[in-house]
Parts: C-alpha cells; sequence; structure tokens
C-alpha cells in the first residue's frame, strides 16, 4: 500500500519518505489537524484570560458609579463576592492557561513532533504538499508548487 495514489510534492522538505504507507500518511495528517485544533483551543483559552480580565477591571468603575449613585449595599456586594473572584476554584485565568500549556499542550506537541521524528524523519505536512500537488494546475499562474 506504500506511495499509492500519491503526488509527490516539488520540494524534498514536503516528500514522503520511501515505502512510506498511505495510511501513515494520513494518521500524521490527521494528528497534525488535531494539534492545529488545539492551537485555536489555546488562542480561546488566552481570549478568555484577556476578556475576564478587563473585565474583573471594569468593576473597579462600575463599585465607584454605584457608591457614587448612593447604592452601597450593591457595589459592596460587586466588591466583595465579584471583583477578583476565581473563576475556577482555586483559579484566576493565568493559572487555567499556565496549566493548560505545561500540561495537555505541551504533551500534544512533543507527541506530534515524535510521531513525526519516528515516521516521516520529522517531515511536516506530507499529506498537504501531496494534495497540494494533486490539486493545482500545473502551468496555470497562481498553482506554482513553491516560492
Amino acid at each position: 500500500m506504500a506511495n499509492e495514489g500519491t503526488a509527490s510534492p516539488t520540494d524534498a522538505e514536503h516528500a514522503r519518505p520511501s515505502g512510506m504507507d498511505n495510511r501513515i500518511v494520513e494518521a500524521l495528517g490527521a494528528l497534525s489537524k488535531a494539534l492545529e485544533t488545539v492551537h485555536r483551543v489555546r488562542g480561546h483559552l488566552y481570549s478568555a484570560h484577556q476578556l475576564v480580565g478587563g473585565a474583573d477591571l471594569t468593576l473597579d468603575r462600575v463599585v465607584k458609579l454605584l457608591r457614587e449613585a448612593g447604592h452601597d449595599g450593591v457595589a459592596d456586594r460587586v466588591e466583595h463576592e465579584l471583583l477578583g473572584r476565581n473563576v475556577l476554584p482555586g483559579r484566576w485565568t493565568f493559572q487555567i492557561v499556565e496549566e493548560f500549556d505545561d500540561g495537555y499542550y505541551a504533551a500534544f506537541q512533543e507527541i506530534e513532533r515524535d510521531a513525526r521524528e519516528k515516521l516521516a524523519g520529522g517531515r511536516r505536512h506530507i499529506y498537504e504538499a501531496e494534495m497540494k500537488e494533486r490539486r493545482r494546475t500545473h502551468g496555470m499562474p497562481g498553482h506554482e508548487a513553491t516560492p
């Protein structure tokens, strides 16, 4: 099943190693896609971190305005129960991001890199490079194989 139905990319950096099975190319492509999804998750966690932090800082103004309007009871509740509150037990968002980065994210990146090293000589995006070669129109502007 090795090299069946493949198109060879023109650059050696993305070429399938000799004898590599289509299933391995597909598996590494799927693993890469999954890692790309986890990169997006990480970005969303950082967005949540920044949004929650901004919301918390806005509460200072809320407390001030409520006090100025004579609503000390509501201001006290916002100040003491919400301002600076953990978003998860014992954690602010920076701690969530750090735990994600150091745990799941780091492990995912290391495992994907190790799989590429062991199965493809470290080459990245073999699946995509072969797809590009199959789908591009040779000789057409904007369809060049390499820059």
